[in-house]
């Protein structure tokens, strides 16, 4: 079992949706039992919500459910559970390494570092933003998540 965890500030925006592209991408290619796909945030202010209505709204229209997520906090066993620990952006990287348990500070890294391609190494927060930028946000993580994917089957799958 490979263990992915997508985390952003509030679990409630980018790493939700990541959560959910990713692990539709996994049904798609039947390798869904082969992970376990999660989620969290680094703030605790939204523990216990649901996405953000747009983030719910513009991932419906490309056939991803997110609607049933709910928002949770990182914890430092996480970090010693999953063995992709991927940042949204290098604020949350920076969080992540000073959360993780000894000998696992190097473990998180940010989720575009698979995806050099993209020309950008962190996941724009459409918090508070325009429909367009959730889309634009989306449009992100499909490319990340569809790299993701590519580089763990040369890699974990293999192995």
């Amino acid at each position: 079992m490979i263990g992915v965890l997508f985390v952003c500030t509030g679990n409630i925006c980018r790493s939700p949706t990541a959560e959910g592209v990713f692990q539709a991408m996994l049904e798609r290619e039947g390798l869904a039992s082969g992970f376990e796909v999660d989620s969290a945030g680094t703030y605790d202010g939204h523990v216990g919500e649901p996405p953000s209505a747009p983030a719910v709204r513009v991932a419906a229209r490309r056939g991803y459910d997110i609607s049933g997520l709910r928002a949770r906090q990182v914890t430092p066993d996480d970090l010693r559970r999953f063995d992709h620990v991927l940042a949204m952006d290098a604020g949350h990287l920076r969080a992540l390494r000073v959360l993780a348990p000894a000998g696992l500070r190097d473990k998180p890294r940010l989720f575009l570092d698979t995806a050099p391609q993209l020309g950008q190494r962190n996941v724009l927060d459409p918090y508070g933003g325009s429909i367009a930028d959730y889309e634009h946000t989306l449009d992100i993580i499909e490319a990340g998540c569809a790299t993701l994917l590519e580089h763990l089957r040369a890699t974990s799958l293999t192995a």
